[in-house]
Parts: structure tokens; C-alpha cells; sequence
């Protein structure tokens, strides 16, 4: 029985050791070598004097020495933070004193641009480059001259946290959502179930790793001894031409990436998909239809989730004409219940709240109990049932389902904006703006976009001769998915009864901003 994340790679490896498990550029790891990298990492770890639960930050692009620094930090019953490498210095300071992070794992160029922000982090000991020293306020060591020891056997139970994955809210700065080793090792289980994977799959890992649906990618290949090939890409095309090079059988995306690779010729020897998942927004029927007729051999999985559960729904290929737009059904080892407010059950066809409730729930925001209390209730039961002594999450998203249990989206509750998978903070992008000192009043709503799902719209009121100047500000400060698609300025921005901005209004106002984009 597995009880902790690292365990995938070493059951794997004692099933078939030689097998590739990690590939990036010309480079192969087999899960052998795999194995012994998690069980050295995790050793050094302890060395330096690692303790159970301490938080291991990892801000690196997709290689394998990101993915043994996250395996060993759990092999050494550590914590591991994966952070998204497009983050920008002050949002991984957040998250780096957010978290608490004991080590950093990064590269010597990030960590200089790091450097003023690693020197406010209270509770960092050092920094672990993986490729050439640097000058540093504080502990540095390369990682070839990690100190050797052999791991401590591992105390970690299955509901101690495993993993902290930071996600932006409906407000503020991006949150932690603290998953248990249960909640990912049943995720792997329950995605593997029903995407059929097996050791003959070859899937390519496009997505951040610091994403629940891309950190996916790796748990549910290492569970069935299936090979991950680890890319970023700078061009769509690339990720074509991967597919063709190592001949991948499973590619995960979200939707403006699937539209773009709609746009592009797949040749012959590209056509080796036997799946193709979306999550993270909703797929476009005339993009689908694109995809599936360029790759007529590879089954679609469309699928809806949160990072508070990992994954909800998925809708099964052979559903996809019947169901047009639905988010499908409740994936292995998940109820997925449609509520009303006073927490009743829906009827059939009617609209509701999205609550989630079983193995895959989170355990909920790390160092925000009023923020865990609102999201993580307890789970809604059947009429004439006891109550179910558990917590569920209660999504904030409206959905309806249909007589035959599928469920279709209708909308978010908070204002938070979905773009190109992500999760994004109004308030955390007016902040930056209202930081520059060239805007006097910023509100940030969102329109539906065709290839981003929603885009972010800025509101304004100050010198518009600024925006030049304001949009480059922006882009030193936020990733690129968090950019506004449109800039607005008003002589007055509305405000409602309370005296508060009207973002209703606005959203009303913008909604259809890109319709004929």
C-alpha cells in the first residue's frame, strides 16, 4: 500500500528499474536512477538539517532536478512548494514568507534577481543552486557539492501535508492550498483510472509544475511506470514538433494552448496521441472539433477542477457529441454534489453551487483558518440521511446537472478571473497598478475571452498619456497571464450604494469585450 507521494517512483522501479522515467532534451533517467537521485536529494536534505513538515521551495523550469528536488523533499518528510518560474521577484517573496520556506531550490540567475527578497525572508537557512555558486545574503550551496548521507527512514503518515501549492484568490496575494499525501496519491489513482495510462505511455509535461493539472502529469506517469518528457516551450510549434520527436501518447493543455495547436499543421509522424485532456476552463466547440479531426486516432478528455480537490469532473469521449459544453461527471473516488444555498440538494436542471466532498478534498489554506472555514464546509447530505461528519469544498462555482448526473457550467460566484488555466486576483493586479504611481484610481474586471476562457480588463481613471509606461511597469511585476487584454479610462470609474467600485456593473459593461476578436 502506498502511503507517500515518493513511493510511486520507487514502487515503479522495483516493477521494471530500466524503464525511462524523466526525459528532457537528450537526456533519460530510468526510474532506478530516479530512485536513487529522490533517495540521495532527500539524504543531503536531512544533512542540512531538514526536519519533518519544513517547507522546501523549488523555482526552476521543467528539469530534473526540479522534479527530484520535490520528490526528495517528500522523501525526507518535508513540505515541497512548488513555484511557478514565470513569478516575479515579489511574488515569490510572498510565497517564500507566506510559506515559511526552510530551503530555497533555484538557479544562480533567479536567485540574483532574488536577492534583495531572499535577504526579508526571516525563516530561509540557505539556498540550494543547481548549476554555479552565488553571492547571496544568506546559506548558499551548489548542488553538486550537497552533502552525502543516507535518508532516515520516513515517519510521514498519508495525512500529513505533502505539497503547498500557491493559487491566486478572488483577493489579495496568492493563497497556499496545503494537499495531504492521500489527496495526491488518490488523485494519481483516480486520473490514471480513467485515462487507461499504463507503462506504455509517453506524456509530455508541458504545463508549470507548480499547477495542479501540471504536477499531475508526473504523479499519474510514476504510479503506472510511464515516461514523462519535462518541456518548455517557447513556441506552440514546439510542442508539435515533441510530440513527434519522442512519440508522446498523453498531452495535457488548456485552452489557449489547444487553440493554438489547432491553428498549426500536425504532420504524419505527430499523430501518435492516444489522449488529449483540457482542464482549466472551457475547450471551444470549433477548437475540439479542429483538434479531433487533426488527431482522428486520440481520445479527448475534458475535465473541470479546482486546486482545493485536484479534479471534479471528467466527461467521457464517447459522451462529447451528447453532451455538448457539459464538465462531464464525478471523477473516480469523488462526489460531486450541486447544493443551494440554504444546502440542500438541487433538483435535476437546476442551478446550484459545485460542492466537492471525498479523498481528493485539500486540507485547506495554510495559516488562514477563516478562509479554510468559508471554502471547506461541512459536506451537504441526502434527505432523511445523518449528517456526513466531513469537510467538503464548496467551490463558489454554479452548475446544473442534468437528469443523467452531468454537470454543466454556468459561472463563478466571486470575482475571481480564470485566464489560460490560471487562477487570477483582481486586487493583486490593481495593487501593482496603484503602486506605480501612474494611475489614481485601478479596478480590474474580467470579459469572456475565445482563447483565454476570461481575459483581464483594467479600468482607469488618471492620465491616459501614462498607459505606455504603466503597461511596462506591469510587465516587470506580473507574468504574462496576468497582463490586462484591454485598457480602459473613465473620468469616473462607478461606484455602487456602499460607495464601493461597481464591479457588477463593470463585468455587465465588458462582458462581451472580445466576442468578435
Amino acid at each position: 500500500m502506498l502511503t507517500r507521494l515518493y513511493q510511486l517512483i520507487e514502487h515503479s522501479s522495483t516493477r521494471n528499474a530500466g524503464a525511462p522515467a524523466l526525459v528532457w532534451r537528450d537526456q533519460v533517467l530510468d526510474y532506478a536512477q530516479l530512485r536513487d537521485d529522490v533517495e540521495a536529494f532527500a539524504g543531503s536534505l536531512q544533512a542540512l538539517g531538514i526536519q519533518r513538515n519544513d517547507r522546501i521551495a523549488v523555482y526552476l523550469p521543467k528539469q530534473p532536478e526540479t522534479v527530484i528536488a520535490l520528490f526528495g523533499s517528500n522523501r525526507a518528510d518535508a513540505v515541497f512548494v512548488p513555484v511557478n518560474p514565470q513569478l516575479k521577484a515579489t511574488q515569490v517573496g510572498h510565497i517564500l514568507q507566506d510559506a515559511g520556506a526552510r530551503w530555497l531550490v533555484t538557479s544562480a540567475q533567479r536567485a540574483g534577481q532574488l536577492k534583495d527578497t531572499i535577504a526579508h525572508c526571516s525563516d530561509l537557512s540557505g539556498v540550494i543552486l543547481v548549476d554555479k555558486a552565488a553571492d547571496l545574503p544568506v546559506r548558499t550551496i551548489v548542488w553538486a557539492d550537497l552533502p552525502t548521507a543516507a535518508p532516515q527512514p520516513s515517519k510521514a503518515i498519508d495525512s500529513d501535508m505533502a505539497a503547498l501549492l500557491y493559487t491566486s484568490g478572488s483577493t489579495g496575494q496568492p493563497k497556499g492550498v496545503m494537499l495531504s499525501q492521500r489527496n495526491m496519491l488518490v488523485g494519481a489513482q483516480s486520473v490514471a483510472e480513467y485515462l487507461h495510462n499504463s507503462a506504455e505511455d509517453r506524456l509530455l509535461a508541458v504545463l508549470p509544475l507548480s499547477f495542479d493539472y501540471g504536477l499531475s502529469q508526473l504523479t499519474t506517469a510514476f504510479l503506472r511506470g510511464a515516461s514523462v518528457i519535462l518541456l518548455d516551450y517557447l513556441l506552440p510549434r514546439d510542442v508539435i514538433k515533441a510530440v513527434a520527436r519522442y512519440q508522446v501518447t498523453g498531452l495535457a493543455g488548456v485552452p489557449p494552448l489547444w487553440q493554438q495547436l489547432a491553428e498549426l499543421e500536425w504532420p504524419d509522424e505527430a499523430r501518435c496521441l492516444r489522449y488529449f485532456t483540457n482542464s482549466g476552463g472551457r475547450l471551444h466547440a470549433a477548437t475540439l472539433q479542429t483538434l479531433r479531426a487533426a488527431q482522428p486516432q486520440a481520445l479527448p478528455y475534458l475535465m473541470y477542477g479546482l486546486t482545493e480537490a485536484f479534479r471534479s469532473t471528467w466527461l467521457p469521449p464517447h459522451r462529447i457529441d451528447e453532451k455538448p459544453g457539459s464538465i462531464g461527471i464525478a471523477i473516480p473516488n469523488a462526489d460531486v454534489l450541486v447544493v443551494r444555498e440554504d444546502g440542500s440538494l438541487c433538483d435535476d436542471d437546476e442551478e446550484g453551487e459545485l460542492v466537492h466532498r471525498g479523498a481528493l478534498v485539500g486540507m485547506g489554506y495554510w495559516n488562514d483558518p477563516a478562509r479554510t472555514a468559508e471554502r471547506f464546509r461541512p459536506a451537504p447530505c441526502q434527505p432523511h440521511q445523518q449528517p456526513i461528519p466531513e469537510l467538503a469544498v464548496w467551490s463558489g462555482d454554479r452548475v446544473f446537472r442534468d437528469a443523467e448526473g452531468f454537470m454543466f457550467f454556468v459561472g463563478r460566484r466571486d470575482e475571481q478571473i480564470k485566464c489560460s488555466g490560471y487562477r487570477i486576483s483582481p486586487d493583486e493586479i490593481e495593487q501593482t497598478l496603484l503602486e506605480s504611481g501612474l494611475v489614481d484610481e485601478a479596478v480590474v474586471t474580467a470579459a469572456e475571452h475565445p482563447s483565454l476562457g476570461q481575459a483581464p480588463i483594467a479600468v482607469l481613471r488618471g492620465n491616459r498619456d501614462n498607459e505606455a509606461q504603466l503597461q511596462t511597469w506591469l510587465k516587470s511585476r506580473l507574468p504574462n497571464y496576468m497582463q490586462p487584454q484591454a485598457w480602459i479610462w473613465c473620468e469616473t470609474i462607478p461606484r455602487n450604494a456602499n460607495g464601493k467600485y461597481d464591479r457588477s456593473l463593470l463585468r455587465q459593461g465588458y462582458a462581451r469585450q472580445f466576442n468578435h476578436a
